[in-house]
This record gives structure tokens, C-alpha cells and sequence, in this order.
């Protein structure tokens, strides 16, 4: 660890820093100051803006590809007409929050997490930040922390994936990738190819099939896509009679238990799961040889991310002949656009590269202790919150089957549980560890490419709770906040502030 000249003054000390002024950051932040009143805290965003991926993502028609009952906060009720929201709506949302909650006056922009040190001695982590100021220049600071909440997602906001495309440097058209969406890009009357097939890709084709020419979704294998009404009329209606907050709260309920059970049902009965999604699109689309050459993967459902489409709106694109999916691959780019391995051209003004995003753990924070790297990929994840081999850290993992707020808020729960759990045992640092072996498994359990691409730089889950990351809200739910601290966390230092206490023997794994 880096020790500062006792000539210095010494840094600004807080009790927790929050990474990410995101939909998980502003969250915690709410929970921290509810359930650990009086605690200090920042929120330090690399960015100059809050609204994390919501604010990043500018690409036409980007939505919530969850519902907003349980995309949003189960302590402030989404009132907007649409269950699945536009992204706009979901930044102005997240940002009416922290408003709300004096959230925005504790987040420092532009301040990005260069390194972060973990001092047994101290029980502190040190971070090294870099802060740009509005002329660009930037300098280096120092903070320290007792506690720190990695809320910065997973997702590497400065890179999304591309493949290399052979024959893309003659391609005379815009090459764009949704991530960086340009301000001035006109695609109006235009001719746009749309290479993917995931959650962006499926947005994109229809919302750009408004105004261009045509649309060709570029598919090398299906995605299994669903279609969900843009509106909960159930909510609707509970709107209509009962308060803001308890109509939220039902909806919400309803919501979750809908998720839990066609996950669940396409897990234990694929082939039926198969044969539903056919027959839902094939009505959607009046045309099954179209479902069963474009629309049906060999993976089963939920093997990856099922895709939702608002009120079906890409298939009626499909079908009013606004847009066309192509099956195929591609063999290289040519200057007028796109050839595929069966010899068709694909010509466009526009080829947008939905082809995944790149994934980054901890907002690309290396954590160190002691001075020395902490190898994640040989940690596991304690209750998909705390970290084997890092003291008085979290992180914040959102579900891949469901909601990420749901997962989100769990975790910033848990982590106002450890942060009291810790003042009334007069323990100034704790870390998870497990007793006995772990069989190791990755993290995020999908066959996805974006995933299987990067999962390896993540740490672990176990085979056992509680070190499975449960795919599971109602069964995390019912147990994550209930569960024996002491039977699962080890104190690691005793508090040098309060009277000190012996470190209690370990009582068992829990």
C-alpha cells in the first residue's frame, strides 16, 4: 500500500463510497441513508452526468427491456402510462429520484476510480481518483473509505464489441455501433443493415424502420424473442383505485411472480416452452415458415436473455414490410455494403453493429490489499453482494432472468444490514468466506456471447448457498435479509474507535 508523507495532510476520510450514480448507485445511495442514517457518504461517477446506462445509450427507440414495476424502485412507484419505458423516461426517472431524496448533492462527477487499496492496519480503503474539471484537465486526488460499493455494473461504458469484419475499411457508407450513437446521424430514407440479433438489435429495426427506406435485421442464428404489451392494463386498473404506492407495490408483485414462473417453466419444460413462443409469434407474424427459418434458436429458452418486443411492435414492422430478417453470416463488406457467405449483398447507407456489449468487472477498479492485486477470477461471490479476499466490499449484480433492480435493491439492503451488523459487534472490517471447498461455476450462468466472452475476469459463484447467485428474486427475497451474519461473515479487525471486543471463534458456514 502507498503510504503518504506524514507532511501531507491526511485524505478526506467517508464512511462508504459508492461507485456508479447509476440506477444501482442511486438506489444504494437511498437505502444508506435510510437504514444507516447518519453514515457519510459520496457517490463517485466517471462520467458527467447521472443515469448510468440510461444515460450512455442513445441509439433510437432505447427502452427498459424489463418492466418498470420492477426496473423502478420499490420505494418510489412508477407512474407513467407504459410498463416498458423508453429510455429517456427511465433517465428522467432515475434523476426525479435522487432529486427527490437529496441524492444528487452527494455524487461528484467526472471522477473516475483509478485504484482502490485495502489497509488491514487502518481497515480503509484507499482511493486514487482521477478528477476532470470542466476546462478537461485533470488531476489525481486521494479519499479514503471504511466501506466500498462497487455499483458500477458490468458493462465497459469506453468499448462495445466489434467484431473484425474483413473488407470494413472499403465499405463507403456509416459504420455505427449503438453504444456511440452519433448526434447528427439522419438515417431518414435510407437503407440501414442492422447486424445482431439480441436486445438492441431487436429494438433498433423497428424504431428505424419509422423513417428509413428499408431495414435488414442481419442475423448469423435466431434470438428468442417474446412480445409484451406495452402497457400493464392490471396496473391500469389498480391505479384507478388505490394509491400510487400500493398500486406499484401490486404490480410489482404480480410482475415478479409472472417472471419467476416462465422462467422456471422454460427451464423444467423447454420443449414446451419451444412450441409456446412459436405459436405466439406465428400469430404475431401470420407467417410460421417465416418463425421457423428466423424466429426459432437451438438453444432452449432462457439458455440466453429472452428478448422482449413492446407490443410486438418488430414483428408488425415484419410484417407491414417496413423491415426483413436475414439469416446468414457475414463474408466481408464491400464498398456498397454487405456480402453474406450465400453470395447476397445486403446494400446500405447505414450498417449498425449490434453485436454485443464488452464486459468490465467493478467499473475496471483492480482492488488491491495490502498493496497486492486481488485475482477476481479466483474469488467467489457471497449472497451475489460481498467478495472472498476483499474486506468491507460489495458489488452490485443484477439478475439476468429478471429485473436488474431487484437484485440491486437486495444488495443494497444486505449491505445496510452488514454496515449496522458491524457497529452493534464493534467490528471494523468483515469478509465472506467459505468453509470447505467450492466447486467453482460462472457467474453469470448464460450461454450468451457477450458473456461467455469476458465472464472469466469476474469472480465466481460456489455450488451451495451461500455462494450460488440464485436466478431466484422470490427465494433471495425471502432468505437474503434474514440470513445469520455471524454464521457466514468473518470480522477480520476490531474497531480502533469504539471499546474494543474479542474477534468471536467461527460458528459455522451459513
Amino acid at each position: 500500500m502507498t503510504h503518504l508523507a506524514s507532511d501531507q495532510p491526511s485524505p478526506e476520510h467517508l464512511d462508504v463510497v459508492i461507485v456508479g450514480a447509476g440506477l444501482s448507485g442511486v438506489g444504494a445511495a437511498y437505502r444508506l441513508g435510510t437504514e444507516c442514517p447518519g453514515r457519510t457518504y459520496t457517490i463517485l461517477e466517471a462520467r458527467d452526468s447521472l443515469g448510468g446506462t440510461w444515460d450512455l445509450f442513445r441509439y433510437p427507440g432505447v427502452r427498459s427491456d424489463s418492466d418498470m414495476f420492477t426496473l423502478g424502485y420499490p420505494f418510489r412507484p412508477w407512474r407513467e402510462a407504459k410498463s416498458i419505458a423508453d429510455g429517456p423516461s427511465v433517465l428522467r426517472y432515475i434523476r426525479e429520484t435522487a432529486a427527490e431524496y437529496g441524492i444528487d448533492r452527494h455524487i461528484r462527477y467526472r471522477t473516475r476510480v483509478r485504484s482502490a487499496d485495502w489497509c488491514t492496519d487502518t481497515a480503509r480503503w484507499t482511493l486514487t481518483v482521477d478528477h476532470t474539471d470542466a476546462r478537461g484537465r485533470t488531476t489525481e486526488r486521494t479519499l479514503t473509505c471504511s466501506f466500498l460499493h462497487s455499483c458500477a455494473g458490468y458493462y465497459d461504458y469506453e468499448r462495445g464489441h466489434s467484431p473484425d469484419f474483413p473488407g470494413v475499411d472499403s465499405y463507403q457508407g456509416a459504420l455505427v455501433h449503438p453504444q456511440f450513437w452519433p448526434e447528427d446521424l439522419d438515417h431518414s430514407g435510407k437503407r440501414v443493415v442492422v447486424i445482431g440479433s439480441g436486445a438492441t438489435a431487436v429494438t433498433l429495426v423497428p424504431a428505424l424502420a419509422e423513417r428509413a427506406a428499408r431495414v435488414t435485421m442481419l442475423q448469423r442464428s435466431p434470438t428468442w424473442i417474446s412480445s409484451l404489451p406495452a402497457r400493464d392494463r392490471f396496473a391500469d386498473a389498480l391505479r384507478r383505485v388505490l394509491p400510487a404506492g400500493a398500486a406499484h407495490q401490486a404490480a410489482r408483485t404480480k410482475n415478479i411472480l409472472f417472471s419467476v414462473a416462465l422462467y422456471q417453466f422454460c427451464q423444467r419444460r423447454p420443449r414446451a416452452a419451444r412450441r409456446l413462443l412459436s405459436r405466439l409469434n406465428s400469430r404475431a407474424l401470420g407467417d410460421r415458415e417465416m418463425v421457423r427459418q428466423h424466429f426459432t434458436p437451438s438453444y432452449d429458452p432462457w439458455d440466453q436473455r429472452l428478448c422482449a418486443v413492446p407490443d410486438g411492435d418488430l414483428f408488425t414492422a415484419l410484417r407491414e414490410g417496413n423491415a426483413e430478417v436475414v439469416t446468414d453470416h457475414v463474408d466481408r463488406f464491400v464498398p456498397e455494403g454487405v456480402r453474406l457467405r450465400s453470395g447476397r449483398v445486403l446494400e446500405a447507407d447505414v450498417v449498425v453493429t449490434a453485436t454485443g456489449l464488452r464486459l468490465l468487472a467493478f467499473g475496471g477498479i483492480t482492488p488491491r490489499v495490502d498493496g497486492r492485486e486481488v485475482p477476481l477470477s479466483d474469488q467467489f461471490v457471497w449472497r451475489g453482494a460481498m467478495v472472498t479476499g476483499l474486506p468491507n466490499f460489495a458489488v452490485s449484480i443484477g439478475y439476468t432472468n429478471a429485473s436488474w433492480t431487484l437484485r440491486s435493491d437486495l444488495t443494497a439492503r444486505l449491505v445496510c444490514r452488514v454496515l449496522n451488523h458491524m457497529d452493534r459487534h464493534q467490528y471494523a472490517a468483515v469478509e465472506p468466506r467459505p468453509e470447505g471447498e467450492l466447486t467453482p461455476r460462472p457467474l453469470l450462468d448464460l450461454a450468451s456471447g457477450y458473456i461467455q466472452r469476458s465472464i472469466g475476469a469476474f469472480p465466481r459463484q460456489g455450488d451451495r448457498a451461500p455462494w450460488r447467485v440464485r436466478q431466484n428474486y422470490v427465494l433471495d427475497a425471502a432468505t437474503t435479509l434474514r440470513a445469520d451474519l455471524d454464521r457466514t461473515l468473518w470480522p477480520t479487525h476490531r474497531s480502533a474507535v469504539r471499546s474494543p471486543l474479542p474477534v468471536p471463534e467461527r460458528q459455522g458456514a451459513g
